[in-house]
């Protein structure tokens, strides 16, 4: 008898590391850094008020691990897909770094305003079009001449 190769599904074993990835290390490393000037921030209050330096210690260690676990699941989740709620149905399988990146895109060109009512955009198409019209009709009346 001969041997045979069979063909196997490889696709997933690739992904058991994805975890590890650079984009999930920059975005844990940024995390650990805004908790650590939350840390700082709170250690300038405890050493105004020395009773509770211990504490503000520990509030800012807690800080520092809740913004490096939050930077890590930003740098390598999805929006999950949930049927109960319309945004999640609408960006469902997009990375979350990219929605918050366009979201912040989004609200920082206040300059622009969108209407969705159809009655202006055709006003503005039918104007165009009889400006078209009024130019072919004065091209027609120069050939003539």
């Amino acid at each position: 008898m001969g041997t045979y190769y069979l063909p196997r599904d490889t696709k997933g074993e690739g992904r058991i590391l994805y975890i590890f990835s650079t984009k999930a290390l920059i975005y844990t490393v940024v995390g650990i850094v805004i908790g650590a000037l939350f840390k700082w921030l709170l250690g300038l209050f405890g050493k105004a008020i020395p009773s509770i330096m211990g504490i503000m210690n520990i509030i800012g260690i807690i800080l520092i691990i809740l913004f490096a676990v939050l930077g890590f699941v930003i740098g390598t989740c999805k929006v999950p897909a949930m049927e109960k709620f319309e945004i999640t149905r609408k960006a469902a399988g997009i990375e979350i770094d990219t929605v918050i990146k366009e979201y912040i895109r989004f609200s920082l060109k206040k300059d622009k305003y969108y209407t969705y009512d159809t009655r202006d955009l055709i006003k503005e198409q039918l104007e165009k079009e009889e400006l078209e019209k009024a130019k072919l009709e004065e091209e027609k009346r120069k050939e003539n001449k």
